[in-house]
C-alpha cells in the first residue's frame, strides 16, 4: 500500500507571523506617516494639501501608541485653548459665513497639530528631534529645487513653481516659501558650524540650494528674518561653548560662509532679470505698503475700530473693512478673537519667547536642537508684524518642537527614569 506524504503546511500555517513583533511593526508604521506628515508640509498649493491628509491618521496612531501631556505643555496648551475660544465667540455672529466658519476650523486643526508635536517631542525628544528636522531638510531640499528651476523657466508651465516674477517653490506664497526654508538652513549651518555634520561637503551643497530659494524668494521678510535667525544662532552657540578652538572655528567659517553667499547671489544677480527685481524688492516698502488704502493706512484706521470693539470684527472679517489682510499677525489676533484673543496671542509669543532664550541659555542635552529651532521661530514672530502667519503649518510644527523641548528639559531636571542614554547627560 503507497504511502501518502502529508503536504507540507506554508510559512503562514507554520507561524511566520509569530516572528513579526506586531507592536514593533505598528511603531515602524507610525514613524514612516510622521516622515510622510512632516514631509508634506512643503505642498502648500491649495488650503488641502497631503500635510493635512496625512494629519489625523499620524495623530490618532500615535496617540494609540501612547503620547503623554507632560506638565511642560500644560501652559501652551492652556493658551492655545483660550486663543482658539476667543476666536470661536468672536464667530458666533457670523455662523452663516462659510468662509469665517472653515477659517476658524482650520485654526483649530492647526493648534492640535501644535499640542501632537510639543507631545511627540517631550519623550525620546533627541531621537524624534534629528528624525524630524532631516524630513524637514528634505522637504525644503525639494521645494527650493522646484523654486529654483521655476524661476529660470526651466519648467515651462506659466506660474508652476514661481509667481509674481518671484520663486514661489511648492507654496502659493513667495513670502511663505522663502520663510519656509530658514528652518532646514538653520539644521544644516549648524552642523557644519560645530562640526557634527557626517558629510561636510554633501550639507554644503544643499545648504547652498536651500540659501538659493530664501534669496529668488525675493521676500524681504524671509531676508532679514534669515540673517537674524542665523545670527541669533551663531551667537548662541558662541556664548555657550567654552572652546577657544571653536570659537575661532565660529568666526573662521561664519565669515566664509557670508563672504560665499555674497559672491553666490552675486552670481545669482548676473542671471536674467535677477537684479531688476532685487532692485525692486530690496526697497523697505512698495507701493501697496504707503497711503490712507495701503496696507499701512488699513492698520492705523483699523486700530481705531479695534479699541472700540472688544469681541473684534470677527475670523476672517477684515477683509470685507478693507478689502485686504492686515498683513499684521498682532493686530490680525484681535481683529479675529477681539481683545482676548488679542491678548492671548501676544501672551503665546511672549510665553514662548520666555521658554526659546532658556533653552538656547542653559546647559542641557537639548540645548543643540533649540539653538536650531527657536531662531527659526523667533523669526516668524518677527515677520508677524508684517505679514499673517496665524495660518502657517509649519508655525505650528515649531511652536511644538519648542514646548516640546522645554517639556523634555523639565522632566531632565527632575530625574525623570527612562531618558536615552544620549539624553541622561549634557552633551
Amino acid at each position: 500500500m503507497a504511502s501518502t506524504i502529508a503536504p507540507r503546511p506554508s510559512r503562514w500555517e507554520a507561524g511566520a507571523w509569530a516572528n513579526i513583533p506586531i507592536l514593533s511593526a505598528i511603531r515602524g508604521f507610525a514613524t514612516l506617516l510622521l516622515v510622510a506628515f512632516v514631509f508634506f508640509a512643503c505642498f502648500a498649493f491649495s488650503d488641502t494639501s497631503p500635510y493635512d491628509v496625512v494629519a489625523i491618521p499620524t495623530i490618532l496612531l500615535w496617540l494609540c501608541l501612547g503620547l503623554r501631556l507632560h506638565r511642560g505643555l500644560v501652559p501652551f496648551v492652556g493658551l492655545l485653548v483660550l486663543y482658539v475660544g476667543a476666536i470661536v465667540v468672536a464667530l458666533l455672529p457670523y455662523l452663516d459665513q462659510p468662509l469665517s466658519v472653515a477659517w476658524t476650523v482650520q485654526l483649530a486643526y492647526l493648534a492640535i497639530t501644535g499640542v501632537f508635536f510639543g507631545m511627540l517631542f517631550s519623550d525620546e525628544t533627541l531621537a524624534r528631534m534629528e528624525l524630524v528636522l532631516k524630513t524637514f531638510v528634505a522637504s525644503c531640499l525639494l521645494s527650493s529645487a522646484f523654486g529654483i528651476v521655476g524661476y529660470f523657466g526651466y519648467i515651462p508651465t506659466e506660474d508652476l513653481f514661481y509667481k509674481y516674477g518671484r520663486a514661489s517653490g511648492t507654496f502659493q506664497d513667495p513670502n511663505v516659501f522663502g520663510s519656509f526654508l530658514t528652518l532646514g538652513a538653520l539644521y544644516l549651518l549648524h552642523g557644519l558650524l560645530v562640526g557634527s555634520t557626517r558629510r561636510p561637503l554633501v550639507a554644503l551643497a544643499m545648504l547652498l540650494v536651500i540659501v538659493a530659494g530664501i534669496f529668488l524668494s525675493f521676500s524681504r521678510g524671509s531676508w532679514g528674518g534669515s540673517l537674524v535667525a542665523v545670527g541669533l544662532m551663531v551667537a548662541s552657540i558662541f556664548r555657550s561653548t567654552r572652546s577657544v578652538a571653536l570659537r575661532r572655528r565660529l568666526v573662521v567659517l561664519t565669515t566664509l560662509a557670508v563672504l560665499g553667499a555674497g559672491l553666490a547671489i552675486v552670481g545669482l544677480l548676473s542671471i536674467g532679470d535677477t537684479a531688476e527685481m532685487f532692485s525692486k524688492r530690496a526697497s523697505l516698502s512698495q507701493d501697496y505698503d504707503e497711503g490712507e488704502t495701503g496696507r499701512f493706512g488699513n492698520q492705523i484706521r483699523g486700530l481705531g475700530m479695534l479699541i472700540e470693539d472688544p469681541l473684534g470684527m470677527g475670523p476672517l472679517r477684515w477683509r470685507l473693512n478693507f478689502g485686504l489682510e492686515p498683513h499684521n499677525s498682532y493686530i490680525g489676533s484681535f481683529a479675529n478673537g477681539g481683545w482676548v484673543g488679542g491678548v492671548v496671542f501676544l501672551g503665546l509669543v511672549l510665553a514662548t519667547g520666555v521658554v526659546g532664550f532658556r533653552l538656547m541659555r542653559q546647559d542641557t542635552p537639548f540645548r543643540r536642537h533649540a539653538q536650531i529651532v527657536w531662531p527659526a521661530l523667533f523669526m516668524f514672530f518677527l515677520q508677524a508684524f508684517q505679514i499673517d502667519i496665524e495660518k502657517w503649518r509649519h508655525v505650528y510644527m515649531m511652536f511644538g518642537m519648542v514646548w516640546g523641548l522645554e517639556a523634555a528639559r523639565l522632566a531632565w531636571r527632575m530625574g525623570r527614569p527612562g531618558l536615552d542614554a544620549a539624553e541622561s547627560r549634557v552633551s
